[in-house]
């Protein structure tokens, strides 16, 4: 997205155990949109990087209407239970960004989407996953709205970029108002 938008960045890896820093935030009672901007971050903390440098983080995290929150499958039978309980229903993909200059957080943004899911046929969850497990294993959801997982949906209600992953426009702003960005 950030190539396409004309952003110039280098891509360094955040070399944190995501699954353990979730943990120990669900166990302070960390969730839904919190816990996104909460792992964005972590993550953009963890990038070593020169005084003046940007370290962007981004993080997604899936709330149903019950509440409860769904991971990144773990397995093929996993994504087909998570699936399964997504459809014919609605939940919420939270999607936050952070932005870190010096070691200090210097801004963030989080954008909440509405996910409508249609009632999903056994056929065809079973021939989504199949030709989609390797792509999508690593989404909350198990799904790519640029591809296939495009099926899943009857509406979507928010911002696209915010479901592929990054509240883009907010971060164009910011960059904007830092000078990066031609006004």
């Amino acid at each position: 997205m950030l190539e396409a938008a004309g952003v110039p960045f280098q891509v360094v890896d955040a070399k944190i155990e995501e699954n353990d820093v979730k943990a120990s935030l669900r166990a302070r009672g960390v969730r839904d949109a919190e816990l996104a901007v909460s792992l964005a971050r972590a993550k953009a903390l963890a990038v070593t990087a020169a005084d003046n440098d940007l370290v962007l983080g981004s993080d997604q995290t899936l709330e149903l209407d019950d509440g409860s929150m769904l991971d990144k499958p773990a397995s093929r039978e996993e994504l087909v239970e998570q699936l399964g309980r997504l459809s014919g229903g609605s939940h919420r993909l939270h999607s936050a960004a952070v932005v870190v200059e010096g070691g200090q957080p210097v801004w963030s943004a989080t954008e909440t989407v509405a996910m409508h899911v249609r009632s999903l046929g056994t056929g065809f969850l079973q021939d989504y996953v199949e030709r989609q497990y390797e792509t999508v294993r690593w989404s909350v959801g198990g799904y790519h709205v640029e591809g296939m997982g495009a099926q899943l949906f009857e509406r979507i209600e928010g911002s696209h970029f915010a479901v592929q992953g990054l509240p883009l426009l907010p971060l164009l702003s910011f960059l904007r108002t830092r000078g990066m960005l031609r006004a």
